[in-house]
This record gives C-alpha cells, structure tokens and sequence, in this order.
C-alpha cells in the first residue's frame, strides 16, 4: 500500500527548503517571522498545521510570496496561465515580489523596443537569421 503525500509534510519541507536557501537558522527564521523556534520547527516537520497569517509571515522573513505557501498549504488553488505573460509572471507563487517586478520590467522593456511593430511573429518569420531587421538598440530614457 503506497501512501499519499502529506501536504503537511511537503508545506514542511518546502519551507525548511526555502529557509536554507535563504542561508537562515531555524532559531534566525523563528526571530524574523515572530513565531517560536519549536512552533516553526513543527512545521518543518509537518507536525502542525499553520494558520494563514503565520504562513503570511513565514513568507514575509523567507521574501516569498505568501501566495506560494497558500498553495502550498491548500489554502488557495494554484494558478491557471491564462492571459498575458505579465499574468502568469504575477501569477507565478515561486517568485518573490522583487523578482517578478525584475521579470516585468525586462518584459515591458522588450515591448516598447518593438512598439509599432504590426506582429513580431510575422516580422520574424520574414526575416534571415541573424538579420534584425533595422532594429536599433533601445535609446536609454532619461528626464
């Protein structure tokens, strides 16, 4: 008989993930999202079942989207992609805030470079490889 994963054990393990990425003790992780040392090691474990707003703040100390530890934990369903990458980009629960404000900005970038095109797709398809077809670089914008 194979047992099912435990979401409690995977929300555990994801944020013990997480908090070594971060370089964080368990005793740092503790002090930075106001929960006790034996609390937050429970929930590492999976022994607990932690409530919105201490996940809300276990993501705040890890700099993860509190959205990434909802779905996670079953509280929010995950994402469907639908609509525009600039969607999906803020969509995405594995991003923290700062890195799909960073995704956004080098998106957006690339669409005004190539503003006033009629459709990239058919620019593209009609060009040789290597040929840029006259575009210029982008001018930097100044005041």
């Amino acid at each position: 008989m194979t047992e099912l994963p435990d979401p409690w054990s995977e929300l555990g393990a994801f944020i013990r993930e997480q908090r070594n990425v971060a370089r964080l003790s368990l005793r740092r992780l503790s002090d930075l999202a106001g929960v006790s040392n034996p609390y937050l090691s429970q929930i590492e474990r999976g022994l607990r079942r932690p409530s919105a707003e201490i996940l809300q703040q276990i993501a705040k100390a890890l700099r993860i989207s509190a959205e990434t530890l909802y779905v996670r934990a079953g509280i929010l369903d995950a994402p469907t992609l639908k609509g525009t990458l600039a969607d999906a980009i803020l969509a995405e629960p594995a991003l923290t805030d700062e890195q799909k404000q960073t995704l956004l900005h080098i998106y957006l970038s690339f669409l005004k470079e190539h503003e006033g095109r009629s459709d990239p797709a058919d620019t593209a398809s009609a060009q040789a490889p290597g040929d840029l077809g006259g575009a210029r670089p982008a001018r930097p914008s100044g005041p």
